[in-house]
């Protein structure tokens, strides 16, 4: 586990919300709060893995964090400095310090340029090498993720699925950023692949200090990369607590119903924590005016539908937002 000397980022009350419209005048009805009053913080040099199902807000979020969406409420922190209240040239020199791995490394990997030229392009923007450097550089970006020196001239579609996620982690650690959003990295890789990659982030965190958030919608996946985890639904963060007590003694129902979804290699071995499963479908959540998770949660009380329970203490490091805690 690493020593925290200070929060590198601290996100307050970070919203985002998407209008919907219906009928022919395209009148707005509503909206879909995406994230709605996300707050945490990720300590320099640890590892921060913000987990939830498909929708729950986790890449939104990820990428408010890096003004790459307009966020609609809220604060974000970088080394202390508000990124909402930055002019364009000011959020252009932290470009370098805050970097993105991209879910899809098919589609985030420009077809038309070598994986030179991509790897290349940050060093050239920033002017972080001259004409001569460039080509070493390049080279030892892709030594580093395990690519040899001849990967530089092939395009991107000459790669297999894990290679190509290689040169966007060489694209992402070309500048030496300080933070790095992860956004489900391996989740597009076959399995035999992605232990491979998760190594690949793990070491190279240790080998240059690196500061993760860690999107995932798997437990098993953040399991042990993370330091601490986040869990996510609707829009909300539901639990904050170190990976240890997530995996080891879960509070909230959600992350519990998480924890129970992770498959068992042994099909005839019974299931290594207690039977708790949510109820119908994540397209009810939308329409409760109190916890989230309340028209799927087994364990609900009357309260719950009612009242929107706040992000508390409830042990040392252990934040949970329920009602029955």
């Amino acid at each position: 586990m690493a020593e925290y000397r200070d929060n590198l980022v601290e996100v307050k009350n970070l919203k985002k919300y998407y209008p919907v419209h219906r009928g022919l005048l395209h009148r707005r009805v509503g909206w879909v709060k995406a994230v709605d009053g996300v707050s945490f913080t990720i300590r320099r040099g640890e590892t921060l893995g913000l987990v939830g199902e498909t929708g729950s807000g986790k890449t939104t979020v990820g990428r408010l964090i890096l003004r790459l969406l307009p966020a609609d409420g809220g604060e974000v922190r970088f080394e202390g400095k508000p990124l909402f209240a930055l002019g364009n040239s000011e959020m252009k020199n932290l470009r370098k310090d805050m970097q993105i791995i991209f879910q899809d490394p098919y589609g985030s990997l420009n077809p038309r340029m070598r994986a030179g030229e991509i790897v290349s392009e940050g060093l050239k923007i920033f002017k972080r090498c001259s004409r001569g450097e460039l080509k070493a550089r390049v080279s030892e970006l892709l030594d580093t993720v395990g690519l040899p020196p001849e990967a530089a001239r092939l395009y991107p579609h000459e790669f297999s699925g894990g290679q190509r996620q290689r040169v966007g982690i060489a694209r992402a650690l070309a500048l030496r950023p300080k933070f790095v959003v992860c956004d489900e990295p391996v989740s597009s890789l076959d399995v035999s692949i992605q232990a491979q990659i998760l190594n690949l982030i793990s070491d190279l965190q240790e080998r240059m200090g690196l500061t993760y958030l860690f999107i995932a919608h798997d437990l098993s996946v953040v399991e042990h990369i993370s330091d601490r985890v986040a869990v996510m639904y609707g829009g909300r963060l539901l639990e904050v607590a170190s990976s240890r007590q997530i995996y080891r003694a879960p509070l909230h129902p959600y992350t519990r119903c998480l924890l129970q979804s992770i498959p068992v290699p042994d099909p005839s071995a019974p299931p290594p924590r207690g039977e708790e499963n949510a109820i119908g479908d994540r397209a009810e959540a939308e329409v409760s005016g109190g916890c989230r998770f309340f028209p799927r949660c087994p364990s609900r009380r009357d309260r719950c539908g009612e009242e929107i329970p706040d992000l508390k203490e409830a042990s040392p490091d252990h934040l949970v937002a329920c009602h029955l805690i």
